[in-house]
């Protein structure tokens, strides 16, 4: 089964994850398929906190594979943070 799931990086008590598409035998920080975005809970002043790649990320829903329940609400709270066109 494929799953969309964090991948822990960065320095001790500086957390910062990837947003990775992976088999679900796969270890947490192991090998991935590909790598879909970036969620920095630490962000300050102008940085970046949370980037998905939308059309990879529904591309990767259509054909099966099942966000972890961390980053179902990250990508809920991306969709909010993204005005509609």
């Amino acid at each position: 089964m494929v799953v969309i799931r964090l991948s822990r990086g960065g320095a001790k008590a500086r957390p910062f994850y990837n947003i990775v598409i992976a088999d679900k035998r796969a270890r947490r920080d192991g090998r991935f398929i590909e790598r879909i975005g970036f969620y920095n809970p630490l962000a300050r002043g102008g940085e970046e906190p949370l980037r998905i790649a939308q059309d990879r990320l529904n591309h990767w829903l259509s054909v099966g594979a099942t966000p972890s329940d961390t980053v179902a609400r990250l990508v809920k709270q991306a969709a909010a943070a993204t005005p509609a066109a």
